[in-house]
């Protein structure tokens, strides 16, 4: 079972937030700020992090850029009761890969760590698995029972984004900047033709589905 971190200082919603995650059958762990976070992950194995913004000896900001800058890639939920743009920004940028404000909709909060574990899930074992349908990050290639295809390495990209957060809209730009880069002289048009080709490749396969979104862009949908 997923072990989970819970970095909070006021004892009351420490209590809380772990009642929560055992109720859903996680095996829960908590520190009542950053410093004594790191101390238990040094001894303990942790799938996620749900760290408080504010906390004294070491707030979370501090505690994700300590995460990250010695390269952990443990999911970190942020939990914040600043609500402006600013404070999401910085907490982004000090490495957080998801927010969330208080006061806190538990059940937000579970989908939003069940989201993160999956990301996580398919980070770690570079593939994506659905039904007999297997994307193999390794070797760019896309299996399905005995059918075996290996995909331009664009072409797998874009797929592999797309079904590595399926329902999610992302926009021409947004693709075109992960899979070719923000400096690349290649125009957004080719997103559409790429798209175009992993339609055709796939249009008989039952499990999942390419879909347009009118004014915005496209988004997989698992069926």
């Amino acid at each position: 079972m997923f072990r989970i971190l819970v970095v909070e200082d006021d004892l009351h919603t420490r209590q809380l937030f772990k009642a929560v995650l055992e109720r859903e059958k996680y095996t829960v762990l908590t520190a009542e700020n950053g410093s004594e976070a790191l101390d238990i992950m040094d001894r303990e194995h942790v799938d996620l992090a749900v760290v408080d913004v504010m906390m004294p000896k070491m707030d979370g900001y501090a505690l994700t850029e300590a995460l990250r800058e010695s390269e952990s890639t443990l999911p970190v939920l942020m939990v914040s009761a600043k609500h402006h743009p600013e404070d999401k920004r910085k907490g982004f940028l000090a490495g957080t890969d998801d927010y969330i404000t208080k006061p806190v909709d538990h059940e937000e909060m579970l989908l939003r760590i069940k989201a993160l574990l999956r990301r996580a899930r398919i980070a770690d074992e570079r593939r994506i698995v659905m039904g007999d349908v297997v994307l193999d990050y390794d070797a760019y290639s896309v299996s399905r029972g005995e059918e075996s295809m290996t995909l331009p390495q664009k072409e797998f990209l874009l797929l592999y984004k797309l079904l590595s957060f399926p329902g999610k809209i992302f926009t021409r730009i947004q693709l075109m900047d992960e899979i070719w880069g923000a400096e690349s002289d290649t125009g957004w048009e080719t997103v559409t033709v790429h798209i175009g080709r992993l339609r055709r490749r796939f249009e008989s396969w039952p499990e999942f589905e390419i879909v347009s979104v009118r004014g915005l862009g496209y988004k997989a949908v698992k069926k």
